[in-house]
């Protein structure tokens, strides 16, 4: 075997953890924000999701040309970005714990949360999701579809952040613009 198959089943066997650990992150998160009341709904968020949903779904779209491998340093590069993605999203659920929700909306006792990642990304688990994309797609994907990927991600992700960040805006103010103002959103160093 040559050593881009071996980088493949290890960037693979890699990339299927990472999976099963990154979604692991919400089972406790989910559980204790299950009977929550929700008192604000962004329901705009709803079309972020089905974009970022548009971008998983070309990433994981096997589509390419016959005979077509990926590279050894595309592969490095996917294990090098899954591990980091997987503690990002372990670290923000829990200090997220149970104000995380799926769809934009806040409960009766939600807190603006500036702890643990949130000191140095407003939305890290966007962050992770993105990291978790390019993992897959440099391990995976044809390049045209982990383009588009990216594409129909950050448009999601941008729609998603706008949404909750109306609702921050609007429940905790001054507050709320200071961090933003601070801290950027989920790309390092872009606010």
């Amino acid at each position: 075997m040559s050593i881009v198959n071996n980088l493949q089943i290890a960037a693979g066997v890699e990339l299927g953890v990472c999976w099963i650990a990154w979604s692991l992150a919400f089972v406790k998160p989910q559980k204790r924000a299950a009977g929550a009341k929700k008192v604000g709904r962004a329901p705009a968020s709803r079309w972020g999701i089905f974009m970022v949903m548009l971008g998983f779904a070309c990433i994981w779209a096997f589509v390419r040309p016959v005979g077509y491998e990926k590279s050894a340093a595309s592969l490095i590069a996917s294990m090098v970005l899954g591990p980091p993605s997987v503690v990002l999203v372990w670290m923000a659920a829990r200090h997220l714990d149970k104000q995380w929700r799926f769809e934009a909306a806040l409960s009766e006792d939600h807190t603006l949360i500036t702890t643990g990642p949130y000191r140095w990304l407003r939305n890290p688990i966007y962050a992770s999701m993105l990291g978790m994309l390019l993992a897959t797609g440099l391990a995976k994907t044809w390049w045209p579809l982990l383009v588009a990927g990216v594409v129909f991600f950050v448009i999601g992700t941008e729609i998603r952040v706008r949404a909750e960040e109306k609702l921050l805006a609007a429940r905790f103010g001054e507050e709320f613009a200071r961090y933003k103002a601070t801290t950027p959103a989920y790309f390092p160093f872009v606010r």
